[in-house]
């Protein structure tokens, strides 16, 4: 990997279940960046909330936006500042705030039908996020918009490695038009 696909803060985005994770992971291990769940930045009265299928409304939601911002600014590797964070970004405001606070952000966004991720998320096992909360979360959900040049769309709906690749590639197409 070169200095520029180092110097990358990545926010990979979608509702629960949509592979957030997991893609966060590969891309970490790939791109040799550090890589944090969201999810471990929620409050305990968020994860409270949610483990009880209660839905977040933006005032819960603002401090974990400003300690993922956080944490993406203070991420620092031996070329420069990069991280991953898995993140649901639902609202286009919610990452405006992340790209306000940390700086130059690249976002993957994970979409794919409801039933998919409705199935993955009961499949899962020992997460907090209940199956029940995915229609919150899509209503919530604000896809980005062709003024928002900072993300990439991916389909869920193949393989993680063949997402991976995908991601992968975009982003270092990304960074070469950065560049010229």
């Amino acid at each position: 990997m070169s200095s520029v696909d180092q110097a990358l803060r990545i926010i990979v985005m979608g509702v629960s279940g949509c592979g957030k994770s997991s893609l966060s992971q590969s891309l970490s291990e790939a791109l040799h960046l550090r890589m944090k769940d969201g999810d471990e930045l929620h409050l305990p009265e968020s994860v409270a909330k949610m483990s009880a299928g209660i839905a977040l409304q933006d005032e819960d939601r603002w401090p974990w936006l400003d300690r993922i911002a956080s944490y993406l600014k203070s991420s620092e590797t031996e070329n420069g500042p990069g991280g991953i964070v898995a993140c649901s970004a639902l609202k286009k405001i919610y990452r405006d705030r992340i790209r306000q606070q940390a700086g130059p952000v690249v976002f993957v966004f994970l979409e794919g039908p409801p039933e998919l991720i409705r199935q993955r998320m009961q499949q899962r096992v020992g997460h907090y996020m209940q199956p029940g909360l995915l229609d919150s979360q899509l209503q919530t959900l604000e896809k980005p918009t062709t003024d928002e040049t900072d993300v990439i769309t991916l389909s869920i709906d193949q393989p993680l490695a063949q997402i991976a690749e995908q991601a992968l590639h975009a982003l270092r197409a990304q960074a070469s038009e950065a560049l010229t």
